[in-house]
């Protein structure tokens, strides 16, 4: 049987009231509700920088003030702070190492609660950071703070924005002081970190230069091991550098692998940048690798200009010892002369087709004026001791208009002051000059010693134009020796004592060749239309005592079947006078035969040829010395006179 509610047992039920138990629980959730509504409308986030505050100070050493705080609580919170400003360390001059407008970064929650501290972005708005080096070369910089650890893991920051950021970087003892403004680019990707675009100026070892540039997110300077990727295009004047690479330790620049490029007006203008003494060059454009290890900078597999020459090698820089001291290997395949007149102290060639800069224009043309040729500009004695060097230079080929140079080696080594070219060798129409120079910059005037010898050079290379040289050979050699002091080479050549030898041996001459040189007239003029015969040399010969700058004859002749020359007379490389006479006695007897002696005058700038009546009287005395006309046996051993009758250098021609 079923049983079924009637109408008038359901009409009697009633809901059951809370015993007093359950009116108490529900009256504590009202309360608690009430608590948290009057929390929310009373809340201030500013109640946690207090502790936030001496958080930093206890973990950084410095004071962290915060002007407001705020938070947006989510599965991922934002956290806002406004007006930070943050103490320097404490030997700055500076109170404030950084502050900002506004620091606003995302912090995961539910990774919190695993002991991870996740950022997945910053943003600093208008951040103003003061980077500074100690005053004492042992102490750390005033950012030594990140380096604080406790030896738990840090942050993981993502993403890094900055909004109109400015960074200071001072260095007082490097005289250094650069500020740039930064700003966030865009990422390369979506969750990438954004680059860093930097622009700025400053002073770099106390030279005004401009920068501008991208570098990798600044996040990455939280680890000074890992590489800081940079793209930096910088000038100081007439320098511009542009890098593109990887720093390590950014802050202390003491690993770094870029792809430099240098370019400028003079490599003269590295010195007061780089500290490296580089003699005057013509305008030059680099590009190569830069690399730094510690106490070794390196620039490797470089190549490029340096006026019209090309230039290429590996240069090293080692700045852990007592002087910088540069090693390089140079090389060039082809090398113009005149770009190494800087080494001298002269400017370059200006004219058509050469490269030189402004400066070096007004001091060609300041040169050009003067009545003497040797240069006169002093070197800098700063700059010679102020490093060591030891360089090996290669030349394939050399462009000298003036000069038939085929080749050059030179191999220079510089220690405290002493600079010594050993050897400095060219290549010279077929043969080569060989020589050793020494300069001593440790006393006030510079002493300098020259060794130098002539081989094998031939005289028809050096002609430049083709006829003549197919009309004279023979080889010269000879040797210098001088020593002198002074601190220009005008200076050091008008002091120099020593000797000074060249030869010519066993060849022949153009009778062009001889006439042209004004020896007989009328025989010049019939050989420029009717052509020429080969005159057989015997020998020529220089031998010269040096005193005070004063070269004087010892031994002076020109020897051919045709024509013997006998000459005397001084060189003064102090006042660059000529005073030369050469006295002729040709063998035949031609029209208008020009026996008169020919006088050799005037300045190194301005030579004058002349004939000498006066010195016609002195013609039997000339006989008379014929007999004894032989060159110095050390000179003689240098030039080839060859077998045979003319073997006999000048001296049957007293007969």
């Amino acid at each position: 049987m079923n049983e079924t509610t009637s109408p008038a047992a359901s009409s009697r039920w009633r809901p059951r009231r809370p015993g007093k138990r359950g009116q108490r629980l529900i009256a504590l959730l009202l309360l608690l509700l009430a608590a948290l509504m009057v929390l929310i409308a009373l809340w201030d986030w500013n109640w946690f920088k207090g502790p936030v505050e001496r958080a930093v100070q206890a973990r950084t050493g410095r004071v962290l003030q915060i002007g407001n705080l705020d938070v947006d609580l989510g599965r991922t919170t934002t956290v806002r702070a406004d007006s930070l400003q943050f103490a320097n360390a404490p030997w700055a001059k500076q109170p404030q190492m950084a502050r900002a407008d506004r620091v606003e970064f995302d912090i995961r929650v539910w990774p919190l609660l695993r002991g991870s501290v996740q950022l997945p972005e910053i943003r600093l708005t208008r951040p103003d950071v003061l980077l500074e080096t100690a005053p004492k070369a042992d102490e750390p910089g005033n950012w030594d703070f990140l380096g604080a650890s406790d030896g738990r893991a840090g942050p993981q920051l993502r993403r890094l924005h900055i909004d109109d950021g400015r960074l200071q970087f001072l260095d007082a003892r490097g005289r250094t002081d650069i500020l740039v403004n930064v700003r966030s680019g865009q990422p390369r990707q979506k969750d990438a970190a954004p680059p860093l675009r930097v622009d700025g100026k400053g002073r770099w070892q106390g030279n005004a230069f401009t920068l501008n540039g991208m570098t990798e997110s600044p996040l990455e300077l939280s680890n000074s091991e890992h590489p800081f990727r940079i793209h930096l295009d910088g000038r100081a004047g007439a320098t511009h550098a542009v890098a593109s690479g990887t720093l390590t330790n950014p802050f202390q620049l003491q690993v770094l692998d870029l792809q430099f490029k240098l370019s400028g007006q003079d490599m003269a203008d590295l010195y007061p940048l780089l500290g490296i003494a580089i003699p005057p060059s013509p305008p030059y454009a680099l590009d190569g690798r830069l690399k730094r290890d510690h106490a070794t900078w390196r620039y490797e597999g470089f190549s490029g200009k340096v006026g019209d020459s090309d230039l290429g090698g590996d240069v090293r820089i080692d700045v852990g010892g007592e002087r910088p001291k540069l090693t390089a290997t140079l090389a060039s395949r082809r090398l113009d002369f005149d770009d190494l007149a800087g080494f001298v102290g002269a400017p370059p060639r200006t004219g058509g087709g050469e490269t030189a800069n402004a400066e070096q224009k007004t001091e060609a043309a300041r040169v050009a004026a003067r009545p003497t040729v040797l240069p006169d500009t002093p070197y800098n004695l700063g700059k010679l001791r102020a490093m060591d060097a030891d360089v090996r230079w290669k030349a394939q080929r050399i462009n000298s208009p003036s000069l038939p140079l085929d080749d050059m080696d030179a191999h220079l080594l510089l220690e405290d002051g002493l600079l010594r070219l050993q050897p400095l060798n060219f290549g010279v129409a077929g043969g080569d000059i060989r020589s050793t120079i020494r300069m001593d910059a440790r006393r006030p005037q510079i002493d300098v010693a020259l060794q130098a010898s002539v081989r094998r050079v031939q005289l028809g290379q050096l002609f430049p134009d083709a006829k003549l040289a197919e009309q004279a050979s023979g080889g010269i050699g000879g040797d210098i020796n001088l020593r002198g002091s002074g601190n220009s080479i005008a200076a050091m050549l008008g002091s120099s004592n020593g000797d000074v030898a060249l030869g010519l041996g066993r060849g022949h001459v153009g009778n062009l060749v001889m006439e042209l040189a004004g020896l007989d007239v009328a025989e010049s003029l019939r050989f420029l239309f009717t052509g020429d015969r080969q005159i057989p040399l015997r020998c020529a010969f220089a031998d010269f005592g040096v005193r005070d700058g004063l070269m004087s004859s010892r031994a002076l002749a020109v020897d051919t079947t045709d024509t013997l020359i006998v000459g005397e007379g001084t060189v003064s490389l102090k006042n660059e006078q000529l005073d030369l006479l050469l006295r002729p006695r040709p063998k035949d007897r031609s029209i208008l035969a020009l026996r008169s002696p020919l006088r050799i005058g005037g300045t190194f700038k301005s030579p004058s040829f002349r004939p000498d009546f006066k010195a016609l009287g002195l013609r039997g005395a000339v006989a008379l010395a014929l007999g004894s006309i032989t060159p110095p046996a050390a000179l003689l051993a240098t030039i080839e006179t060859g077998p045979g009758e003319d073997a006999d250098c000048g001296g049957r021609y007293a007969r």
